[in-house]
């Protein structure tokens, strides 16, 4: 059985941070954040690809509840989607950068393939 990260943080924070790091990855394609929400955020964006793949309106609907703005999950269906029509999964890439010069926590950038 797998133990999600917490993040010290409600569920409800913790889905919110989750859904606003996947929105603003879709929309900038490319995000910079610590290894361990990048590792969780990039399942949850790899779900949203896979959906827009799909492209029926049950499928965008699903997107919606995650996505937060309707202009990123337009471009998840009519620019995403299409693009990784012929790739079966791993839609994203984690590249490290290295400690954060505050905290040292590891950094990496979490970006679309």
């Amino acid at each position: 059985m797998s133990k999600r990260r917490k993040f010290d943080r409600p569920s409800d924070q913790r889905q919110a941070m989750i859904r606003n790091m996947v929105t603003s990855l879709l929309k900038e394609e490319e995000i910079q954040t610590t290894v361990t929400r990048a590792k969780d955020t990039k399942r949850v964006a790899e779900k949203m690809i896979t959906l827009a793949k799909r492209g029926d309106l049950h499928a965008r609907r699903l997107a919606s509840r995650v996505i937060y703005e309707p202009a990123v999950v337009q471009k998840l269906f009519n620019e995403i989607g299409p693009k990784y029509a012929d790739r079966n999964g791993g839609y994203t890439r984690i590249l490290k950068l290295g400690p954060r010069r505050g905290d040292g926590a590891e950094i990496a950038i979490l970006k679309l393939v």
